[in-house]
């Protein structure tokens, strides 16, 4: 993997751990040599991993929305001045759709519902067959427990193949993450379930 997507919350947090992590993996994608991608923001944990993946020497390109670069942008030691690059694009549909084509693989670090969204339609990107590329989900502090826990009741609940579940993957530590998206490799596997027979 060359280039990591990574969609996070544009807040911080109460606990100060999620900021922390977001560091960490700034500083370990720059030490692995992975360009991190992103949405241009500098705020929240966006901008502390990519402040800190800057400030290890690694390389950082944002896709940012017209419309947000005065909220998402403004009023930071980095700004968009200092990324590796900086795309701005029309619309939040455009910018999701260059951050996936720029990026080797996902990850989601804790967020609200923009995170939420932006990961699952990554997921379901794969689960129709649009890419075969490693998708996971940062699991500080318990904080997609919920989460995970909603994929297995799909599962269980016959809208979602087991295959296609697998394709989340998650953990608490960023190294054995990375790894694991490393090693990845998508088993094909149609989305849809046999509709079972009406009596």
């Amino acid at each position: 993997m060359n280039r990591i997507c990574v969609f996070c919350g544009s807040n911080a947090g109460h606990n100060p751990i999620y900021r922390a992590e977001a560091e960490k993996l700034g500083r370990l994608l720059a030490a692995r040599g992975i360009e991190l991608v992103y949405g241009a923001g500098n705020i929240g944990l966006m901008g502390a991993v990519a402040d800190a993946c800057l400030e290890a020497g690694g390389t950082v390109i944002g896709v940012i929305p017209e419309a947000l670069m005065g909220k998402e942008v403004a009023g930071r030691a980095v700004d968009h001045r200092t990324l590796t690059r900086i795309e701005v694009v029309d619309s939040m549909h455009t910018r999701k759709a260059r951050m996936a084509e720029l990026s080797d693989g996902f990850i989601a670090l804790p967020g609200g519902f923009g995170t939420f969204e932006e990961f699952c339609e990554i997921l379901t990107w794969g689960q129709l067959g649009f890419h075969v590329k490693p998708m996971g989900l940062l699991n500080v502090n318990g904080f997609y427990d919920p989460l995970l826990a909603m994929f297995d009741r799909a599962v269980d609940d016959g809208f979602l193949r087991a295959q296609n579940r697998a394709m989340a993957l998650a953990d608490t530590d960023i190294a054995t993450l990375l790894n694991a998206m490393a090693a990845y490799r998508p088993e094909p596997v149609s989305k849809w379930l046999k509709e079972e027979k009406q009596l």
